[in-house]
C-alpha cells in the first residue's frame, strides 16, 4: 500500500475516495479514529492509501479534479 493523500478536511477525503472508488482503485483510509487522540481538533490528517500497483492511476484521477497530493 501506499500513501496517496493527506488531508485534516473530511471533505476532501470523501470526495477523493468516491472519484477513486469509480474508477475502480480500492482506497483505504488510516487514522480515522485518531481525532479521539486529538481531542477532536481535527489537527491529525487522515491518510489515503492505495495498493501499489493503483498508485499512477490514482494520482492521475486526483490531479484531473484538482486535489493535490502534496506528496
Amino acid at each position: 500500500m501506499k500513501d496517496l493523500l493527506r488531508s485534516t478536511d473530511p471533505t476532501i477525503i470523501a470526495f477523493a475516495t468516491a472519484l477513486l472508488e469509480g474508477e475502480g482503485i480500492a482506497v483505504f483510509q488510516m487514522d480515522v479514529h485518531m481525532s479521539i487522540l486529538d481531542g477532536n481538533l481535527g489537527i491529525l490528517p487522515r491518510r489515503l492509501m492505495v495498493a501499489d500497483r493503483d498508485l499512477f492511476v490514482a494520482r492521475a484521477v486526483l490531479a484531473d479534479n484538482d486535489i493535490p497530493t502534496g506528496l
